[in-house]
């Protein structure tokens, strides 16, 4: 009372803060999410689903959005096609329709399209944010800019994004990026040093959308929810194997290009089912909801994955694959692609909880069924007295007992969770999750689904749309980092390299593939269960087996010819080869061998480094037939199949080994170099005569043998040892011993394998010397001895 106007001031400091208070409210955070590649397949089909529905969640709570739509297209051009994958956007089926009316009709009005292709695009688009937030009397949280885009435009991407598109100070960024991350260790290191330099990690998110389909993202909680029961059996002494299997019943057609650069092993086993199999292995931390715990969990997975050998898998292609590749990449005739659609994969975890145990992952394109799942299969120690009618109804302990996390598709349609009832009574979420209801007749691995506690989603998720969501929200367990990803790609590179030159087994697709995928493991090796099937006469009854045929002797081309099935023709072939460099390490005290490459060879090259013991490598000297021009250590190196499948198995002194030098002063076969007079004058040099005591061949379906090729002149006559020659195929240029070289050798023998060479092996049986139209039909040693080995298929068809 004595001091009115202090009581006045406060009042009004009071009303001030108030309505600071109230402005504060009002002032609501604003995010801007930039999805580049708007038009393409992803983000018609998945990312523009994913973002409504992130709309449709956060509508409302305290968040203001827009949306860019971004791509290299014009912008009339692109409006129109943002909008046509726009008008696809749904609701779930819980919201009412004049609500999903409502809620579409304000994205569609946040989203717009814009040209990104220059730094000057990604600062205006910088700016118009930054206008927008202020003109609306918003604070920017963040920024999200999401790589729907080829890898190759990534480090482009991130320059003009971190120069000219960063947010403010106090707002954040997110950097979304999807698969493939590289295609080998070394790509991967190159791609994340590149993303590294502009962006920070905890700014990244790689997407692995399998990560957030929902029975995969139920792995941890599961274990977490019911470790009481898990503890004791969730180990090597009681877990008999875990299987991790996608199956697909597409083929690649349309994705062709993508899938020469990657394969199956790439596409699948390296990402997805390798992150699932890291859910089922890693110990749980405490809290398996910190983000930092479970990567770090991980980790420690991928420390202990033994090594995989070439052993490790078996791999596969449907038939029609490489006609796919011609049609598509205009690749010619005679083009065989040695890329795998299939493949199984044995893994072993050498610590003290997974010790012994095998983790069997398989994916494959053009099989059975569409189907993913997760099952860990126990081992089983009861006897049961009782016949199985009178097993108690998914009770007995005699049933086979697992737990399952079904992925989707298949028999049963949708994700799910199951428990064999001979486990225990599983805990789940009842929020999220419900028990399935009863299905009579389903089966699944074998039994009733009444034998198994089922449970399903209560409301089924797209899995982009889920991790939409964790990106928004700022969840990185669901997601890749740069230290993930490099031990997955340390761990998977080498299988890869030693496949790369493999030729898979073919297969028809779909159901007709019967048995002739199915694969069995002993120890550390995985081997298909049965040999391709295969008949000489088609008849009644089973096809024979290549145990039920002898080695076929007999001639063409006037010369001997040894025909067989595949397995046994390379045995023999092996056999003759070493027989060869006995007698000649006895006569001369050292062997000279020709090699040619390709994939044919292959299968010798592994004879030939498991089976034979005796043979004399110390003194043998080996030689390459032809060389592509590329670097050594390329894949489609010759050398580099060489190296793979044979070299560092067996022990050559390194200077018995002549590598071609089409790699010299860092240049590939320049003419200055003279790579190929060099090879000649080595040759002429350590070779007594130029005379090689033996020389392997191959045959193409062209004709061509070496990189001796159709209708080229190279090579044929003359009096060079070693010529550069074109292929009608990438590489184009090549390095081969000529026609006059490879007929002074004391022996040579001619490779030809697989039904696609009995065209060209029938028409060559009728042509004489004809050299410039058919290389192969120049060969015929001066003074040696031609052999020809055949298989059936190229030889009876």
């Amino acid at each position: 009372m004595k001091h009115p106007s202090f009581w006045k001031m406060l009042t009004v400091a009071a009303c001030m803060a108030l309505l600071g208070c109230l402005q504060a409210q009002e002032l609501q955070g604003h995010v801007s999410i930039i999805l580049l590649g708007a038009t393409g397949d992803l983000a018609r089909k998945y990312l523009w689903q994913g973002l409504f529905q992130l709309y449709l969640d956060e509508a409302g709570k305290g968040h203001s959005f827009s949306f860019h739509g971004a791509a290299l297209t014009d912008p009339a051009q692109g409006e129109r096609l943002m909008a046509k994958a726009l008008e696809t956007l749904s609701c779930p089926q819980d919201l009412a329709p004049g609500r999903c009316a409502e809620l579409k009709d304000q994205f569609l009005r946040l989203s717009q399209y814009r040209q990104l292709k220059t730094e000057a695009d990604y600062s205006a688009l910088s700016r118009d944010i930054e206008a927008q937030v202020q003109r609306e009397g918003l604070r920017e949280d963040g920024r999200i800019f999401y790589f729907s885009v080829p890898p190759f435009a990534y480090a482009d991407i991130a320059r003009s994004i971190n120069s000219s598109c960063r947010p403010g100070p106090g707002a954040w960024l997110r950097v979304v990026l999807e698969k493939p991350f590289g295609r080998d260790h070394r790509s991967a290191q190159q791609l994340a040093t590149e993303l590294g330099g502009f962006f920070q990690e905890k700014e990244m998110y790689r997407v692995d959308h399998y990560l957030g389909k929902q029975a995969v993202a139920q792995i941890l909680p599961f274990r977490d929810q019911n470790r009481q029961a898990l503890d004791r059996l969730w180990n090597r002494h009681h877990v008999e194997r875990v299987e991790i299997v996608m199956k697909e019943t597409v083929d690649a057609e349309g994705r062709t290009s993508f899938y020469e650069e990657y394969g199956v092993i790439r596409d699948v086993l390296q990402n997805h089912l390798t992150e699932m199999l890291t859910l089922v292995a890693m110990e749980l931390p405490h809290n398996v909801s910190s983000a930092e715990a479970v990567l770090q969990h991980k980790l420690r997975v991928f420390r202990a994955l033994r090594e995989l050998q070439r052993g490790s898998a078996v791999v596969g292609q449907y038939q029609a694959y490489s006609a796919q590749v011609r049609g598509e990449l205009q690749r010619p005739e005679s083009f065989q692609s040695l890329t795998p659609t299939f493949a199984g994969v044995l893994i072993h975890i050498d610590s003290l909880r997974w010790e012994g145990v095998p983790f069997i992952l398989m994916s494959g394109k053009a099989l059975d069924e569409r189907v993913g799942y997760v099952r860990v299969l126990f081992k089983n120690q009861a006897c049961c007295v009782q016949s199985e009618p009178r097993w108690g109804a998914g009770q007995s302990q005699c049933l086979p007992r697992q737990v399952v996390f079904y992925v989707g598709h298949g028999a049963l349609g949708s994700p799910a969770v199951l428990v064999s009832r001979s486990l225990f009574r599983p805990s789940l979420p009842s929020s999220s999750w419900q028990e399935l209801p009863a299905q009579p007749g389903l089966h699944l691995f074998g039994r009733p689904l009444s034998d198994y506690y089922a449970y399903s989603p209560v409301r089924e998720r797209d899995a982009y749309a889920t991790l939409i969501a964790h990106i928004f929200h700022g969840r990185k367990d669901a997601f890749i980092t740069t230290e993930n990803l490099l031990a997955s790609w340390l761990f998977w590179t080498p299988l890869l390299d030693s496949l790369a030159h493999e030729a898979p087994r073919l297969y028809p697709g779909g159901a007709e593939n019967g048995h002739l995928l199915d694969f069995e493991f002993s120890g550390s090796q995985v081997t298909f269960s049965q040999r391709q099937p295969e008949q000489l006469v088609p008849g009644p009854g089973s096809a024979p087996m290549p145990s039920d045929f002898q080695v076929l002797r007999a001639t063409y081309r006037e010369n001997p010819l040894i025909s067989a099935w595949p397995d046994e023709l390379i045995s023999k072939l092996a056999s003759d080869i070493e027989t060869t460099a006995v007698r000649a390490v006895r006569r001369f005290g050292e062997f000279h061998l020709a090699l040619s490459g390709g994939s044919s060879p292959v299968a010798l090259f592994q004879q030939l480094a498991q089976g034979h013991y005796s043979f004399p490598w110390a003194h043998t000297h080996l030689w390459l037939v032809d060389e592509r021009c590329v670097p050594l250590s390329d894949p489609e190196s010759n050398f580099q199949g060489l190296q793979a499948h044979l070299l560092q198995h067996i022990r050559v002194p390194h200077y018995n080994i002549h590598p071609m030098p089409v790699q010299l002063r860092r240049r590939l076969c320049a003419e200055e170099d003279q790579g190929a007079r060099l090879y000649a004058e080595e040759i002429a040099a350590l070779v007594t005569n130029s005379s090689f005591d033996l020389v392997l061949l191959g045959m193409g379906t062209d004709g061509h043998t070496a990189s001796l090729f159709p209708e080229s002149p190279a090579g044929l006559e003359g009096e060079q040892l070693v010529v550069m020659t074109r292929s009608p195929s990438r590489p184009h240029h090549r390095m081969s011993l000529s026609l006059p070289l490879i007929n002074r050798a004391k022996r040579v023998a001619v490779l030809v394998m697989g039904r696609l060479k009995r065209e060209i092996t029938l028409l060559v049986s009728r042509v004489g010397r004809e050299p410039r139209k058919w290389p192969i039909s120049g060969v015929l040693p001066s003074s040696g001895q031609l052999v020809w080995y055949m298989d059936y298929e190229a030889f009876l068809g």
